[in-house]
Parts: C-alpha cells; structure tokens; sequence
C-alpha cells in the first residue's frame, strides 16, 4: 500500500462508534486485467457455508389416512409428466430446473436451465 492510498477509517465497535464510509465509485469497478485475474478465490470465504440441496421431482397430495396405507411396491402418482425438468431448491427457494442422471451406481442431477432471482 503506497501513501497514496486512500486509507478507510474502521468502525470503533468496543465504545459503539459508528463511521458510515461512502467509496469512491471509480475505485469499486474493476479494470478488465483485474476481472480476469479475480475468480473462485474471491469466494473463498463462503467456501465452508453449509446449504441445503433439494430436488424435486415432483408432489403429490393425499390424506393421512392413504399415506399409511402404502407399503412396499406401491405407486405414488406425481404432479409431473415423464421427461419433464425437476426443480432444484437451495434454501427452500427455487433456483434452477434439470434432469435426472445416472452416474455410474448413483442419481445425479444435471441442471439444464437457471432460474434468475427476483430481488423485490
């Protein structure tokens, strides 16, 4: 860090001082060197974030009643048609749509389609 910097003051937090710090807007837009040199490392922080995984391949309603009447062999008709995408949930909130796969012994998931977010 040269004396040119611009050094940003940090907040007292053991006497509950507050600094509101406004950046310079040149300063938060990468150069293009610099949007090619960041990448997977600039999350490394969130690396270690546990995030529940779901994917559904479709739902079905029915009274308790019929629930505990099904056993072993028994056939649970689904909201969705055969070939028809699956969605994928992290955090209980839909973010992609894709398919069912097989790898080797194992059901896997290829996502064919992501679902952008709304941010009301």
């Amino acid at each position: 860090m040269s004396d040119d910097d611009t050094k940003v003051p940090l907040p007292d937090l053991e006497n509950g001082g507050d600094v509101q710090i406004v950046p310079d807007a040149g300063s938060l837009a990468p150069s293009d060197s610099d949007s090619v040199n960041r990448g997977a490392a600039d999350l490394e922080a969130v690396f270690d974030v546990p995030v529940q995984v779901s994917a559904v391949l479709g739902r079905a309603h029915m009274e308790v009643g019929n629930l505990l009447k099904l056993g072993p062999g028994a056939v649970l008709e689904l909201d969705r048609k055969v070939g028809e995408a699956i969605d994928i949930y992290v955090n209980n909130r839909l973010v992609a749509r894709g398919e069912v796969v097989l790898v080797e012994d194992k059901l896997g998931v290829t996502m064919t389609e992501i679902i952008k977010a709304d941010h009301n």
